[in-house]
């Protein structure tokens, strides 16, 4: 038995598990610019294939279900440690048993593969709620087709890789505004224009067709107004720090522009 690393990627996640049914078990996976040797397992650099990937999806589909392929899928989009583990052992569980598996919420590795994808669906309704868009212009050329340069922006930080389960939504709801949510920690963003949206690297400052993008003086005038009336309409009496962070945990507030720059003000608790 010997230890899979690999690129970081659902498909390279896959290719690992091809390894363990045809070349040799798997005493684990692991992102490889995470992994630290060990004396007692050797390990082998898996590169990703997309033919073998698509076999285990197709197998997954096939002979579990596609309700325990969507819920690994999240389980992946988890950042929690040994993630990658703990969906092996759900798909070996599942290639044994069969579509079953989606009944046994009692069993261990079905336990913490729905443990993991809670944790994910939870990260979700947090940035339907918390994302707060401004105003940017690009300075060079318009992006292709849009009425203006003019560009939605959000910033946002979610414990979990929930960039493409929220894409939908707010592709849907902005379809007429080119925008961007800009994951800051993972370096990456949705792009999305017309109901159409795609998922790519992102620095922050430039948009992938080298366009770089400002803050509009517009928006800082907006952002202004309105903590201003955020600050007028509070009844300090009634101040509650605890209630607000039960309700809106600090970690989300420093891209809320109505509270941006009060986390060192509030005590914790």
């Amino acid at each position: 038995m010997i230890d899979y690393l690999y690129d970081g990627t659902f498909e390279g996640l896959l290719t690992c598990v091809y390894h363990h049914y045809y070349t040799d078990k798997a005493a684990g996976i692991y992102p490889k610019e995470e992994y630290q040797p060990n004396l007692l397992n050797g390990y082998m650099e898996v590169e990703t294939e997309q033919d073998k990937a698509d076999r285990v999806y197709n197998a997954i589909e096939g002979k579990i279900s596609d309700y325990s392929l969507r819920l690994i899928y999240r389980a992946f989009l988890s950042d929690a440690p040994e993630k990658e583990n703990v969906i092996l052992k759900y798909i070996l569980l599942g290639f044994r048993i069969g579509p079953s598996i989606g009944s046994l919420h009692a069993v261990a590795e079905v336990n913490e593969l729905e443990d993991l994808v809670r944790k994910v669906g939870n990260e979700r309704e947090r940035m339907l709620q918390f994302v707060r868009f401004e105003v940017m212009e690009a300075t060079g050329a318009a992006p292709e087709g849009a009425p203006s340069t003019q560009i939605l922006y959000a910033r946002v930080e979610p414990s979990c890789n929930v960039l493409a389960l929220v894409a939908h939504h707010f592709a849907e709801r902005f379809s007429h505004d080119p925008l961007i949510i800009h994951d800051v920690g993972r370096d990456m963003a949705v792009f999305a224009y017309e109901g159409d949206w795609y998922v790519a690297d992102f620095d922050g400052r430039h948009l992938p067709d080298g366009t770089a993008i400002m803050q509009s003086e517009d928006e800082r005038s907006y952002q202004s107004l309105w903590r201003t009336y955020f600050d007028h309409i509070a009844i300090k009496e009634r101040t509650n720090p605890r209630c607000q962070k039960n309700h809106m945990p600090v970690r989300y507030w420093k891209h809320l522009t109505e509270v941006n720059g009060l986390t060192e003000t509030v005590p914790s608790f």
